[in-house]
């Protein structure tokens, strides 16, 4: 009788055991998850402030090397032609609300769509309102960067 309660104790305890390391193992992507959200969030907010100073190293190290972009008239461009619009005369970005972010992770892999309100010039031209956009990361040697970005005015 000793011997059965003694495995029936073992039992449970091996099972409540299992169950609160369950429970923990469950919670520790969410924590991650989140902290990868908030990174990611912190380099969309990142993207800008380097766009408004202009500074093309800051925003140089968020693109890859590989980066592609469609704006909203639907040309693309690359990180080079992006690095060098940043500073052309007739550009500028001089105010901006950046709206609510979602952060989805696959992996190694990221997609960020949000939204802005602007008081911007590409050319001279009034580029001014209101877009939506997405942006996809890749997480490369420890550190994220975008590798895609498109850009939709919404009129």
């Amino acid at each position: 009788m000793k011997l059965t309660v003694f495995t029936l104790l073992t039992i449970c305890a091996g099972s409540a055991l299992l169950h609160a390391q369950n429970k923990t193992e469950a919670k520790a992507p969410a924590t991650s998850a989140s902290a990868v959200s908030d990174e990611l969030k912190q380099i969309e907010n990142d993207w800008v402030a380097a766009q408004k100073a202009k500074d093309a190293d800051k925003l140089g190290a968020i693109l890859a090397d590989s980066w592609q972009g469609l704006n909203s008239e639907g040309k693309t461009t690359d990180k080079a032609k992006a690095l060098a619009d940043l500073k052309a005369t007739g550009n500028s970005l001089d105010n901006i609300e950046m709206g609510a972010m979602k952060v989805r992770v696959f992996g190694n892999t990221a997609v960020v769509t949000g939204s802005d309100t602007e008081k911007s010039m590409e050319k001279g031209k009034d580029t001014s309102g209101k877009y939506v956009w997405t942006d996809v990361f890749v997480k490369q040697n420890g550190k994220w960067q975008a590798v895609a970005s498109q850009s939709t005015k919404v009129k």
